[in-house]
């Protein structure tokens, strides 16, 4: 039976989700929820096979999110959302990691209205999940997966080996978000994101850099959001996939997974230790000036003051 999906924050990568989605066999209906009706879903209604709503909702409003969940029972919850834009932000020079503020209190309204009335179904996240998953795991409010980083990777890895006419499935990526841009960039640093191909895992991390630089702007998205459909598809009944992806239950960075209706997996290579990837992931989080996250949620950035995105939030809210 098609399923119904609600998607907040139809701009940017959500817009690109979007368009993806109006056309799957597996969504009978979709949601956009934002405070403008910007793409606008009467198009995408005419130009998919879904039929497309638009719903004017203020985040902010975490009582509001309840009603919408409780009155649409979605069977998916794709979340876009964010403050602000990190295309409008032009000095990004402290890291990405100073985003936070930006990322991650539209996310937490999201989840804790998803756990007020008991929602069931996959929450996939697209707002920076390698560090937004771990924090709200520490209460409980992981979403169920995140999409982005290693994905984009895996694509670009999978573009150069085209390009060299190399086959071999499956092909798993551990990565972090801050790989990506080096990877745009075709710019190699270290540690470097670990590629693996076929069943015996044969590392080809050199492939993450292979390809000529990307357009290091806003159309970046698109590539996000191509990532992400398979994905997608596998969590609304479609084919089951192997990809990578971030912050799977609340994972720091991106994992390969195994993705169907009914599960999702570690996917790990042979001989690969679950705990040394963490703390991989940690070390790498380190160039996006994320020192670590503690038990209670509270960030520490690197050569910086801790800063508590619960403090920021209620200050918000």
């Amino acid at each position: 039976m098609p399923s119904r999906v609600i998607l907040i924050g139809p701009g940017g990568i959500g817009a690109w989700i979007a368009r993806g989605l109006a056309s799957f066999a597996e969504v009978g209906e979709m949601l956009l929820v934002a405070r403008h009706d910007a793409i606008p879903a009467a198009l995408l209604n005419v130009c998919g096979t879904a039929r497309v709503r638009f719903i004017e909702l203020d985040m902010h409003r975490q009582g509001d999110v309840e009603q919408l969940l409780r009155r649409e029972r979605p069977d998916l919850i794709v979340q876009c959302a964010v403050e602000v834009s990190p295309w409008d932000v032009s000095d990004q020079r402290g890291g990405f990691g100073l985003q936070l503020p930006s990322q991650l209190p539209l996310l937490r309204n999201v989840m804790e209205a998803a756990r007020t009335v008991d929602f069931r179904g996959p929450v996939v996240n697209a707002s920076y999940p390698d560090v937004t998953h771990p924090i709200l795991a520490t209460r409980g409010l992981a979403p169920t997966i995140g999409v982005g980083n290693a994905g984009m990777i895996e694509m670009q890895v999978r573009a150069a080996m085209r390009a060299r006419n190399v086959e071999a499935e499956p092909v798993r990526v551990i990565a972090h978000h801050a790989h990506v841009t080096p990877m745009v960039n075709a710019t190699p640093i270290e540690p470097r994101p670990r590629v693996f191909l076929g069943e015996e895992a044969a590392r080809a991390d050199e492939l993450a850099f292979a390809g000529p630089p990307l357009p290091n702007d806003r159309r970046l998205t698109e590539l996000s959001a191509a990532a992400a459909l398979p994905l997608l598809r596998a969590l609304l009944g479609g084919p089951p996939v192997r990809v990578s992806t971030p912050a799977p239950m609340g994972l720091p960075g991106g994992w390969p997974v195994r993705v169907s209706a009914n599960e999702i997996a570690l996917d790990l290579p042979p001989g690969t230790d679950r705990d040394e990837v963490i703390a991989f992931q940690w070390q790498c989080a380190k160039r996006d000036g994320i020192d670590r996250i503690d038990d209670e949620g509270t960030v520490y950035f690197t050569e910086a003051e801790p800063w508590s995105p619960w403090a920021a939030a209620a200050v918000r809210s």
